[in-house]
């Protein structure tokens, strides 16, 4: 430790009834305060915008390839299940999974109600997986080696709806020409809090479609395409649309969800501004701090200059004092930040309503690496502010400050 280390271990100690201490305790708290509020935000983003995406995908995947149609309607022109980019997906080396579906339009009808949906046909190549955490009552379909299965799987909100349940037994009306329609069976219930699945999907065996389209069982609706990184989304559709044939059409997801992305995008710039706004106030409370232990220390400013100490050499005095009082409102911020986060993924102790914030309850996502970097530009921003109050030692005559009182 040289002198102006040890003279800065000095000047920490202030009684607790002076001024400089009051402020000091100010400009920490504040550090900290500012630090755990953008621990906090960061963490709750993160797991909102993890968690919807996850229910996106679940029901959309990344990439939808389909046979091109200029038609907007539900009814799909069919294609052959054995393609290349199905047969060989390793060959795009981001695809993760890919899975065969179809989709149909119908009314589904009751004793009492009738609702339009949209039956999603899906196979066995299906990544429960990635759906499993939306089902909510029953179990998912049972979709046997031969025939096709009359199971079906609906949303909580189509079966409030439509007042219906597991096991109970309901009709579904096609729309084509001639009518047909089939008796169903319920055997389970999802819900993903999103509107644009809920109040429409109604999950089903692919073969069923296949039987009502009159279609054979090497034809499907389209591919979905799930993705091992999501970031890579752009440079795996590029690669994609290469491999498919001529006559068909890719869909990102981000362009059939366009609103809900926009969505997340919007609350990404809404922290950005949260976290300047935080940094700025912790940022003027650290040179107010500064700038009143200078005011405070003017004599032995004076003194040290007149025994020879350089300005350079004063100014690292306050500087050891400044980083203290950074590190430790750091400390006390990601021990408030991290202990909430912690509190809120195992206990949920803040509710959702999940009609309007599809989540019953405020989620976190750890990301370790965010979390490094909040703490790197917190702690590199309030030590450049420092240099504002420091060079103002450079200002102050030896004479006149020894004199000071």
């Amino acid at each position: 430790m040289n002198i102006y280390q040890f003279i800065s271990s000095r000047i920490r100690h202030v009684r607790k009834d002076s001024f400089t201490y009051l402020v000091r305790n100010i400009a920490i708290a504040s550090i900290a305060i500012g630090l755990a509020f953008i621990i906090v935000s960061f963490g709750i983003l993160e797991g909102f915008k993890k968690r919807i995406k996850e229910k996106i995908f679940s029901f959309g995947a990344h990439i939808q390839v389909s046979r091109h149609d200029i038609s907007r309607s539900y009814e799909e022109s069919p294609f052959p299940k054995h393609t290349d980019l199905y047969d060989h997906p390793s060959k795009i080396k981001e695809i993760a999974h890919i899975q065969v579906y179809s989709k149909k339009a119908g009314l589904l009808k009751t004793d009492e109600e009738v609702n339009g949906v949209i039956v999603k046909g899906i196979g066995k190549d299906f990544s429960f997986s990635r759906f499993k955490d939306n089902i909510v009552e029953g179990r998912f379909l049972t979709l046997p080696d031969s025939g096709y299965s009359r199971e079906i799987m609906i949303s909580k909100m189509i079966a409030n709806k439509m007042r219906l349940s597991i096991g109970d037994s309901v009709m579904i009306f096609f729309v084509q020409n001639p009518p047909r329609y089939r008796k169903l069976l319920i055997k389970g219930i999802y819900e993903t809090g999103l509107e644009e699945f809920d109040d429409l999907i109604i999950l089903g065996d692919i073969r069923l479609l296949q039987k009502i389209n009159n279609w054979n069982e090497e034809l499907i609706g389209g591919y979905e395409i799930f993705l091992k990184d999501f970031s890579t989304l752009d440079t795996a559709s590029e690669k994609v649309f290469d491999a498919m044939d001529y006559d068909m059409q890719l869909e990102k997801i981000t362009d059939r969800y366009i609103q809900i992305f926009d969505w997340l995008a919007l609350l990404n710039r809404n922290v950005a501004i949260f976290l300047v706004l935080i940094l700025f106030v912790a940022s003027f409370n650290m040179v107010s701090t500064l700038f009143i232990m200078i005011m405070e220390r003017t004599r032995m400013i004076g003194i040290l200059k007149a025994f020879g100490a350089t300005d350079g050499q004063i100014r690292g005095v306050f500087w050891y004092n400044g980083i203290f009082i950074i590190l430790r409102g750091m400390l006390w911020g990601n021990i408030a930040g991290i202990g909430f986060c912690l509190l809120q993924y195992y206990f949920k102790i803040i509710p959702l309503d999940p009609e309007n914030y599809y989540m019953s309850s405020v989620p976190i996502e750890w990301n370790f690496e965010v979390l490094g970097l909040i703490n790197l530009m917190t702690f590199i921003l309030i030590a450049l502010v420092m240099f504002i109050p420091v060079f103002v030692i450079s200002k102050i005559k030896p004479v006149k400050s020894i004199k000071f009182s």
